[in-house]
């Protein structure tokens, strides 16, 4: 299991990378750095790497690369030792791997049609939606295999908290979906100054409407997670879910301060990044506490997590 543990950890951590880079390539405008090819680079295997937009984009590509051999390998890994405990069957590593294979051979044919439309907002939205449940399933994989506290005392643990945090996933979400919105959809970005509300509008219409309801969607996250965190406290939950729930909230509490600073002071775009990198931090976050709190709802489920951390 230890090995299972180990890939699927390497996986997640490639995964949140690939993300995090895919937020340089589109603030530096190097989605096009190849391009409306694909999988080549300008027309070549291996082009020369004399721009640096075409560096920037085919690194994300490399990085994508590296993302499928790692979960290839966890699949086979996971399917060779299917017959073990906590690795074939529900509860078992192999079937988040087989779902993270599926996931990223579909990100990597939407990525390809995201190239064929010149990088059509709507359609980088939908990429975003799989990169973050492929990270998401990678997550689910690392804890089965006996990670995320697997065998931690969950006495104490109530179902409130993973419904509570199962609704804070589909929020996060959303949020990060308005969010990719705002940042493609042409002048959404700029339709709102100020923080935490529009001091002047730019732009009105659709424009305005998609940043307004991803910043209410983030004040929404805020206050929920600082819910779950108090509640959690309030009913002395085990401490690892009281630790997963503070850790969501001080990434959420990050991200509000990147993005009131982003506005107020005027970060250059290759600062901007770092509202994707914490947005997707914030999003595993949840997801983590969202695989914890889940372990309160049979006692079944513990006993498994407890064999495949053995």
């Amino acid at each position: 299991m230890s090995s299972l543990r180990k890939l699927s950890l390497a996986a997640l951590v490639l995964a949140f990378a690939q993300i995090v880079f895919g937020a340089i390539v589109r603030i530096t405008g190097s989605g096009m750095g190849c391009g409306d090819h694909w999988p080549k680079c300008a027309g070549a295997w291996f082009p020369p790497h004399d721009r640096i937009d075409l560096i920037i984009e085919i690194t994300h590509r490399y990085l994508a690369l590296g993302l499928s051999i790692l979960i290839l390998a966890l699949v086979i890994a996971a399917f060779l030792r299917r017959n073990e405990s906590g690795v074939g069957g529900a509860g078992g590593v192999l079937r988040p791997a087989i779902i993270a294979g599926v996931l990223v051979v579909t990100a990597a044919l939407l990525g390809a049609v995201t190239v064929k439309l010149a990088l059509n907002p709507f359609v980088i939205a939908a990429h975003l939606t799989i990169a973050m449940s492929l990270l998401a399933t990678l997550a689910v994989a690392y804890a089965r295999s006996g990670g995320l506290g697997a065998n931690a005392d969950m006495t104490g643990a109530s179902a409130r908290s993973f419904r509570s945090s199962r609704g804070a996933v589909v929020l996060t979400l959303v949020t990060l979906l308005f969010g990719a919105l705002t940042a493609n959809v042409p002048d959404a970005a700029v339709s709102c100054t100020g923080f935490p509300w529009c001091r002047e509008y730019m732009i009105y219409g659709a424009p305005l409407m998609i940043h307004v309801t991803h910043r209410i969607l983030a004040f929404l996250l805020f206050g929920h997670l600082l819910g779950i965190t108090i509640a959690t406290g309030k009913r002395k939950e085990p401490a690892i879910i009281r630790r997963a729930a503070r850790v969501a909230f001080a990434a959420v509490v990050l991200q509000v301060i990147v993005a009131a600073a982003m506005i107020e002071m005027k970060f250059p775009p290759e600062f901007r990044s770092l509202h994707q990198a914490v947005g997707t931090l914030v999003w595993l976050c949840v997801v983590i506490l969202a695989i914890v709190t889940a372990r309160a709802r049979t006692p079944n489920e513990v006993s498994v997590m407890r064999a495949a951390a053995a």
